[in-house]
């Protein structure tokens, strides 16, 4: 589920929201609205390892891929139609593709990231010149003092800083009517295949900005459905990994619990390496990419997230063929019990880290309009024209008044939202049906942007994993009216391998990954 409709069913106590059928599946897009030009892209879905095989042949230099992304993002991000997805570019980003240059030229090669361009979400600490803010208008002043753990990992592999990417504000942790993509800072992102509707969120402009061919790769952070969500609505790839797997210091937080940042790529084989390389211990999971991968593996279907679309449901459908047909053996109709009230005990964990963690990370910030969330609720108020111009900031009002992380009222809710995704949910349908990993819709259609009522969720599927900590890879599975429908494999703790396998060899047996359109709208 997307985070911002888990906080809207938590806090007003209802249930699963519903999506009415949409019809026949035959895609009726207008054509005549593409933008001249723009899937006219020398590096138009181009691997990580195609350009690495650019720049040791000398067809390409760093410097040169880097100028044309820039160039790309200049064409298709700032001008019409205004696709919003990158918040800031990096002054030093050219500089930095050529001093990779010249280590090449000298014999030296960092890593398959060695000069590759790279966007991140705009939650994650760079020591530059790039500001730090999670869209907000509130952290606009001085750029963060260090590098995030996983930037300076980055920085080593030998990857271009390209950017950050625009996000929804506050990493979707505001308000339960928000606008998916919209940031004070950085306005609203739109979907490049519909530029009428949402991007997901709230890693929003990094999966908009990957699925649009502006960086080879990018980086997002996910607490319930961040990662995910946008991924699967913009037609990507993305991992959201165990909790831990990737350093979190230096990630304007939300929660300890469950934030991570993971990668997102247009393939499992591009995504694959990056995890590998800003994992705490470096790993190499591009030994799992086996296009048999699913041959005799046993695949649970969690039948808990489909029914809201019969066109959605006939493509997962169609999915779960291909992965019998490959081997697979499936174990249907496995149900998650209790996801009220996970969902409810999920909500007081969020809220309540949210406040400390959030106040001890504003600690490592000097020269910012706010230093705790109590300034920043004061903030808004002031600013309210401009930040609380579409929606409010209710969320952070409840955690501004929570009690801390020794309230035995968190604690219970801690102990019971882990036992219930863990122990009792994905941990026991995998022992009990002995299982290589769970499947579920990633995400329905994306809806329309509506900055009056807010999102119109289509169903999803991450708060098992989200809030067990545990892996999720959502995979592009079709399409419904020109609008990309993503797929999850999750499993346990420490399953990103047998889950790249799988998801691996679904992708190449369906290659179900095409680039946007840009569509004005669906008609």
């Amino acid at each position: 589920m997307k985070r911002r409709n888990f906080f809207k069913t938590a806090a007003l106590g209802g249930g699963t929201l519903a999506l009415a059928p949409l019809g026949s599946c035959v895609q009726t897009t207008t054509q005549t609205n593409i933008p001249e030009n723009y899937a006219d892209f020398e590096l138009n879905e181009i691997t990580i390892a195609q350009l690495q095989e650019k720049m040791s042949s000398g067809a390409l230099s760093s410097a040169e891929i880097t100028q044309k992304y820039l160039d790309r993002i200049e064409q298709i991000d700032k001008k019409e139609p205004e696709l919003r997805a990158v918040i800031e570019i990096n002054p030093e980003a050219i500089n930095i593709a050529r001093q990779m240059d010249a280590e090449r030229k000298s014999g030296k090669v960092r890593s398959p990231m060695h000069g590759i361009p790279v966007l991140i979400k705009d939650n994650i600490d760079t020591g530059d010149k790039m500001l730090t803010t999670a869209g907000s208008l509130a952290m606009v002043g001085s750029p963060a003092p260090d590098d995030a753990v996983i930037v300076r990992k980055l920085r080593e592999a030998g990857a271009v800083l390209l950017g950050k990417t625009n996000l929804s504000e506050w990493a979707n942790f505001r308000s339960t009517k928000s606008s998916s993509g919209w940031s004070g800072r950085g306005g609203q992102v739109r979907n490049p295949f519909s530029l009428d509707r949402s991007p997901c969120g709230s890693s929003s402009g990094t999966g908009s900005a990957v699925s649009a061919n502006m960086c080879a790769i990018g980086i997002g952070t996910e607490t319930d459905g961040s990662i995910v969500c946008p991924s699967g609505i913009n037609g990507i790839v993305g991992i959201k990994p165990t909790v831990g797997l990737w350093n979190g210091d230096g990630i304007i937080p939300i929660s300890h619990s469950q934030d991570t940042a993971g990668p997102m790529a247009r393939t499992v084989s591009d995504a694959a390496v990056l995890l590998g390389l800003l994992a705490e211990k470096n790993q190499d999971y591009s030994q799992y990419l086996d296009a048999n991968g699913l041959k005799n593996a046993r695949i649970g279907i969690a039948s808990d997230f489909f029914g809201n679309n019969t066109e959605v449901d006939k493509l997962i459908s169609e999915a779960i063929e291909t992965l019998k047909s490959k081997g697979a053996i499936i174990v249907g109709n496995l149900k998650f019990e209790n996801r009220k009230e996970c969902g409810d005990a999920e909500w007081q964990v969020l809220i309540s880290e949210f406040k400390a963690d959030l106040n001890a990370y504003l600690k490592t910030r000097s020269g910012l309009k706010v230093q705790s969330l109590a300034d920043l609720i004061e903030f808004n108020l002031k600013n309210a024209d401009t930040e609380l111009k579409w929606f409010g900031q209710e969320i952070f009002e409840k955690a501004e008044k929570t009690n801390g992380l020794e309230d035995p009222v968190y604690l219970e809710a801690l102990k019971k939202s882990q036992k219930l995704t863990r122990e009792e949910g994905i941990d026991f349908l995998m022992d009990k049906h002995k299982l290589d990993a769970l499947i579920a819709l990633t995400n329905g259609p994306a809806w329309t942007i509506d900055w009056v009522n807010g999102d119109h969720f289509s169903g999803g599927s991450s708060k098992p994993a989200a809030v067990s900590g545990y892996p999720n890879i959502t995979v592009p599975a079709g399409f419904v009216k020109g609008l990309p429908v993503g797929i999850s494999f999750f499993g346990r703790a420490w399953s990103e391998p047998t889950l790249i396998k799988l998801a691996f060899a679904y992708e190449q047996a369906t290659k179900h990954r095409k680039a946007p359109g840009f569509l004005k709208g669906i008609s």
